[in-house]
């Protein structure tokens, strides 16, 4: 009892005490510990410091540093309270600012800006010119002008207008605007006049072996005119390169050269703002790298130069007209490839000498030296089929004939394989013997994914010697064309917030199907307030929309079309009913069209698609407008009744290749913007007025491929996944869409072993 009355009785004090001692452990935890002089001067008990032999010592120093025993350091270190002031405000820790790009954060920049001085006159002649010889190199192209009336700039290209035609005003502000909107974005700058021919690979190439923390002024080096001040200038027909931290120095007197130096040259005005507050001076040399030029004479033909200096040179001035510039634009690109030849060739050497000391010797270098070995097959479908042709058949062709004309870009692919290996041919024997090409007796290609296109040709050759005398021989050659590098092309921006206009044709055959279609529809995007739009497109022919107040064949489906929007009040599906014998894409599309603004992206879906948000998103970001359209390949299941036969169906089919594949034989689904395709069939309306039938010849895809100057991409796409459907081939359409449909149903039927079991198992029940 008396226990627990002691109890009772700590209880009200209980709080204070923890309190208390909560109180002091955070006291203690408040403690400073310093390091001060000591002042004889000192007041308080408060601070205190030891000052020994010269050095400052902490409270919390090991003895070894400090040189005195623990008795000393007891007495000579005590530590520093800092007492609490409730009307103190404390500091809150400042937000760490997190850049958008890695690179920004890391301080990583691009190599090299290009800035092209030009002017009114010139801005849509030479300009364009430069734009076109160097644009396709680079990666930021900018040109400056002094025009007081900008216009519309010529189209790729990214002008500056300053609003003043002055020469040096132009110059100061050409650096102004770089060291305010790229100084931190690049390491290098370099400047050059439209009557400049710059070859872009070597400038990208010497930034490239240059150190970014120097201060470079290089160029072709100039007196100043008279001889009077020091230094030397950059003359600016031959173009001049600026390291960022030379850039940097001048920022500050930027307004002081542009007051107090006067000069008749912007690069001479530039050359002495440099040498005056940059103090560097321009330089054709640095470390060991030689900035060479080329001055062109007012006669000079660029197809003819060939002495060292012109094939050596970063830059070439001056350039009289466009027509000059693209003439040395292309004897330049002239010599480029052929010095990738002879490093191509010297590779090759180099690769068989090494070969020659390993185990297998010459055997162990595939041919062509330095290209990819042949592809190996897993098993016998992986095999590469060889094509046979003549100079004028082929004889594998795309529709199953035994045989058909060779024509077009096959044609013109034959006839240049045949040129080469005469060409070739006649390098190896002149001139012992002299070829002529008689005939091409067999022929055959085959395209090797891992390495390009191989060519293997039986020539009969008229060969004649030196004496005149001529026989035919036979000689069999073999032929390599490489698959070429992969090249990143730029793509315009795109978001995935676009609008996507789904529209499903319907005729009779695809009432079934609707319902599933609807209900896996509204599961996807009616819940989940997708950004997309469907529209049904009714296609009647002449006997139903007859009987279409009678007996309307999709009265059933428009019912549950207006159950679903009383279903969904936020959503609307319009529908719209089509009379035609022959329902092309064109001429349904023709309808589509005419009712929706040009900026509209369509989807043209089918009813046995499982349309998913994946799949929108893809159509959003491959569907650009005025560059490119898109037309998925689906994933289309077999037979159900061949590819399980004797099994049981699952539940959900997977994207394996024993239940489906991709089709390549159907172009139904399509995505699209409205202004391309008008765009298209207006360059198809003169053939159209010649001939109507093209209408149901052509479809969407081949009229894309025809008549638009657009990218058309088609790829697999995994998210279209078609459940097993005997399509109804209309015979009205043209007869390559027609054989499509019919062979799009065969191979839909099952792999080659599911039809295979199921003959052998047909074998088996016929034989007992």
């Amino acid at each position: 009892m008396r226990f627990s009355m002691l109890i009772s009785l700590l209880r009200p004090i209980g709080p204070v005490v923890i309190g208390i001692s909560l109180g002091f452990t955070l006291s203690l935890l408040s403690v400073t510990w310093v390091e001060e002089p000591c002042d004889s001067d000192a007041k308080g008990g408060d601070e205190v410091a030891v000052q020994q032999e010269g050095k400052l010592n902490g409270a919390r120093k090991p003895n070894s540093l400090s040189g005195v025993d623990n008795g000393e350091a007891e007495e000579q270190f005590e530590p520093k309270i800092v007492p609490y002031k409730p009307g103190q405000k404390q500091s809150t820790a400042k937000k760490v600012f997190r850049a958008k790009y890695i690179s920004t954060e890391l301080g990583i920049r691009e190599r090299l800006f290009v800035g092209v001085l030009t002017s009114k006159n010139t801005l849509n002649t030479m300009a364009v010119a430069v734009n076109r010889t160097i644009s396709h190199h680079l990666e930021n192209v900018v040109y400056f002008t002094g025009d007081a009336e900008p216009k519309k700039p010529p189209h790729g290209m990214f002008v500056v207008t300053h609003g003043d035609e002055r020469h040096i005003w132009n110059m100061f502000q050409t650096i102004k605007y770089v060291l305010e909107h790229y100084i931190n974005e690049y390491d290098w700058f370099y400047f050059l006049q439209d009557d400049t021919y710059v070859e872009a690979d070597r400038i990208k190439m010497l930034v490239g072996h240059l150190s970014i923390d120097v201060d470079l002024y290089m160029g072709k080096p100039e007196e100043f005119i008279g001889g009077e001040l020091e230094g030397r200038y950059c003359y600016g027909g031959f173009g001049y390169l600026l390291s960022r931290m030379l850039l940097l120095k001048l920022q500050p007197y930027l307004e002081n050269c542009r007051n107090d130096i006067v000069s008749a040259r912007p690069d001479e005005w530039l050359g002495r703002c440099i040498i005056d507050y940059g103090s560097t001076n321009c330089v054709n040399e640095h470390e060991g790298i030689l900035y060479n030029h080329f001055e062109m004479g007012k006669n000079s033909d660029p197809s003819k130069e060939d002495n060292l200096q012109f094939k050596n040179a970063f830059a070439v001035h001056p350039v009289l007209d466009p027509v000059q510039m693209y003439k040395l634009h292309k004897r330049f690109t002239e010599i480029e490839l052929q010095k990738t030849y002879d490093e191509i060739e010297k590779l090759q050497v180099e690769i068989k000498n090494i070969s020659e000391l390993a185990i297998d010797g010459n055997r162990s270098a595939h041919w062509p030296i330095g290209i990819n070995p042949p592809f190996q097959p897993k098993n016998r479908f992986e095999v590469l089929r060889w094509d046979y042709f003549t100079e004028d058949l082929v004889y594998t062709c795309t529709d199953g004939s035994p045989k058909c004309e060779l024509q077009g870009i096959d044609k013109a692919d034959v006839a240049d394989i045949i040129e080469t290996a005469m060409g070739e041919l006649n390098k190896k024997y002149k001139p012992i013997l002299h070829l002529k090409k008689q005939q091409l007796l067999n022929g055959y290609r085959r395209f090797d994914p891992t390495r390009g296109m191989e060519y293997t040709l039986d020539l009969l050759i008229e060969v004649v010697n030196q004496k005149g005398r001529s026989r035919s021989i036979t000689k069999r050659v073999h032929l390599m064309r490489p698959l070429s590098n992969v090249e990143i092309i730029p793509m315009p921006y795109v978001t995935e917030a676009t609008r996507v206009h789904i529209v499903l044709p319907m005729t009779v055959h695809d009432r079934d199907n609707v319902n599933q279609f609807l209900e896996i529809y509204a599961a996807n995007f009616f819940e989940t307030s997708e950004n997309a739009v469907l529209s049904f497109l009714f296609i009647y022919d002449s006997f139903e929309a007859q009987q279409v107040n009678q007996n309307d064949i999709f009265a059933n489906i428009k019912a549950k079309i207006s159950s679903y929007e009383h279903k969904y009040p936020a959503t609307k599906i319009p529908w719209i009913s089509v009379k035609t014998e022959a329902p092309s894409q064109i001429k349904i599309m023709d309808i589509i069209s005419k009712k929706h603004p040009v900026d509209t992206l369509f989807f043209i879906a089918n009813v046995n698609t499982n349309i998913n948000s994946e799949f929108l998103n893809r159509c959003r970001m491959n569907t650009i407008n005025n560059w490119q359209v898109f037309f998925p390949i689906h994933f289309q299941d077999y037979n159900p009744d061949i590819a399980y036969h004797n099994q049981q169906r699952p539940v959900t089919i997977d994207l394996v290749k024993d239940a489906g594949h991709f089709d390549r034989n159907v172009f139904d689904e399509a995505c699209f913007y409205n202004a391309d395709y008008m765009a298209a069939r207006t360059k198809m309306s003169s053939d159209v007025q010649e001939n109507e039938e093209i209408l149901e010849i052509l479809d969407i895809y081949e009229m894309f491929i025809k008549y638009a100057t657009l990218h058309v991409f088609r790829a697999v796409e995994p998210a279209l996944h078609l459940k097993y459907q005997q399509k109804v081939c209309n015979p009205r359409l043209s007869e390559d869409i027609y054989h499509r449909c019919v062979q799009s149903n065969l191979e839909s039927l099952g792999s080659r072993s599911h039809l295979a079991m199921l003959l052998f198992d047909q074998e088996q029940g016929n034989s007992t």
